[in-house]
């Protein structure tokens, strides 16, 4: 499992400004709205909701976090295609990042990221130009545990989505208020899980190699 020890040894690496690790991720959101109006707070009792809703659709969440620099940026979607990460990536590169010298990228090897979505949505030139701001660290297939974008996303779905959302206007107001709270508070994330935790508690994963002398 060479993926799983290349993310941990990119999580070990010292902090450089010029090459940010960041954490890309997204979530699909299934938007729903009530059938009946809820019943406002009163004193003595919380407000109340009826459990019926009208489903209104599907929309996505892309998360981007740079773990050590208490950094994320939630962007809802209407869809979850190879152009959507795409524009993503774009956005580090040119409006985030724009002045590193490459940006550490961790994202699951879904044929629609990374790459291959840069080359399905611009031009040869720019995609050759984006490619070239980063450099690609995927998970391995079962691995998306190791992105550190999915506990954003579970703060996420605990702040944001634990009641219903009727469309990607509210979902976008409401990832934003998360957002700027964690943003101005820098909330970093510490990553505990090691290359010599993975060698002992995953050794079934790893294929032995066996010599035999004559």
């Amino acid at each position: 499992m060479e993926d799983v020890l290349d993310v941990l040894d990119l999580y070990a690496q010292p902090d450089d400004p010029q090459r940010s690790v960041v954490c890309l991720d997204e979530k699909p959101v299934v938007l729903h709205a009530a059938a009946r109006p809820s019943l406002p707070a009163t004193p003595g009792h919380v407000e109340r909701r009826d459990d019926e809703y009208v489903r209104q659709g599907t929309a996505a969440v892309f998360m981007l976090v740079e773990p050590r620099g208490g950094w994320r940026h939630d962007a809802p979607s209407e869809r979850r295609t190879a152009q959507d990460d795409a524009a993503q990536l774009r956005f580090l590169a040119d409006e985030v990042y724009p002045d590193a010298q490459v940006i550490r990228l961790v994202q699951d090897n879904l044929t629609t990221h990374g790459p291959a979505a840069l080359s399905a949505t611009y031009a040869p030139e720019e995609a050759r130009r984006l490619r070239q701001r980063f450099e690609f660290h995927p998970t391995p297939k079962h691995g998306s545990w190791l992105n550190m974008a999915e506990i954003e996303i579970s703060i996420l779905t605990r702040g944001c989505l634990n009641r219903p959302c009727p469309d990607v206007e509210t979902l976008c107001q409401r990832s934003a208020a998360l957002e700027s709270e964690r943003n101005a508070d820098r909330r970093t994330i510490t990553w505990l899980f090691t290359t010599a935790d993975a060698r002992t508690k995953l050794h079934g994963l790893y294929l032995a190699v066996q010599t035999k002398v004559d």
